[in-house]
């Protein structure tokens, strides 16, 4: 009896820690992944490629040179802006950024209308030096964007809105600025929007298996919109909890059961 006892305790414990450790594994990401997936991964990935400039975009373009003064007609003029508060006057300088039209196109001082649209921004750089150096000794051209953002949403501990400094970021870069999925968050179901040449754009990567590394969405362009949706774990955690408690109750009633059977034994 009192063998019987302790097997049907352990028989349940083993079957409660095991449950855990399933619904544990599926709040893990890249569970295929190991050391002997690299070549595959490796045969199949996407190389990091930067972003190409589209129409919407605002960018920041620097000229410098050792004569400053020859390139400060290429400059757009630094905006100051002031905040007054109740006991002074704070103010900062803003860099005002270049709008590419709907045609593609941005208005560049002296170079006039530039078509700057499926352009990388290492690609405008080169490309603005060239034609700056016409005027100026050895230019130096710096291109960035000022509106790459990533938005996130859904089943995220901070969904949001997000400013990129980074073109290089990836899908989990982006998961990682919303503070990751919640233990709600459908990893292998997740939604990214992106616009490409005026027309929406939409895929969905399973971030539990090694083929993410191979789509084109892996990593992250300017203004995607990132979805997670809520997994099955939802309602399931909120269906388990009552029966995870049932079966806590029912060990504890088990093992009072335990305890008096083998006290009436002595």
């Amino acid at each position: 009896m009192k063998r019987v006892s302790y097997s049907i305790f352990i028989a349940c414990a083993v079957a409660l820690l095991s449950s855990c450790v399933s619904q544990q594994r599926k709040l893990s990401y890249l569970r295929d992944v190991d050391a002997s997936s690299a070549d595959t991964i490796n045969a199949t990935y996407q190389s990091i490629k930067e972003a190409h400039i589209t129409a919407g975009d605002v960018l920041t373009i620097l000229v410098n040179a050792m004569d400053l003064e020859a390139v400060q007609v290429f400059n757009m003029p630094i905006a100051n802006t002031h905040r007054l508060t109740s006991t002074s006057a704070a103010g900062r300088t803003s860099l005002q950024g270049y709008w590419v039209n709907p045609q593609g196109n941005i208005n560049f001082p002296v170079l006039g209308e530039l078509h700057v649209a499926g352009l990388t921004t290492t690609e405008l750089q080169d490309t603005l030096e060239v034609l700056i150096s016409q005027s100026v000794k050895n230019p130096i051209v710096n291109v960035d964007f000022q509106n790459f953002y990533v938005t996130v949403l859904g089943q995220v501990r901070n969904p949001g809105r997000y400013n990129v400094n980074d073109q290089h970021m990836t899908i989990f870069d982006a998961l990682a600025l919303a503070g990751d999925m919640n233990i709600y968050g459908k990893r292998d179901n997740v939604l990214v929007s992106r616009e490409v040449d005026g027309k929406m754009e939409f895929a969905r990567l399973n971030l539990n298996d090694h083929s993410v590394f191979a789509s084109p969405y892996y990593h992250i362009r300017q203004n995607d919109v990132i979805y997670v949706e809520s997994n099955t774990a939802h309602a399931a955690v909120s269906q388990n909890i009552p029966l995870y408690l049932s079966v806590l109750t029912t060990l504890g009633s088990m093992t009072t059961v335990i305890i008096a059977v083998v006290k009436l034994a002595k």
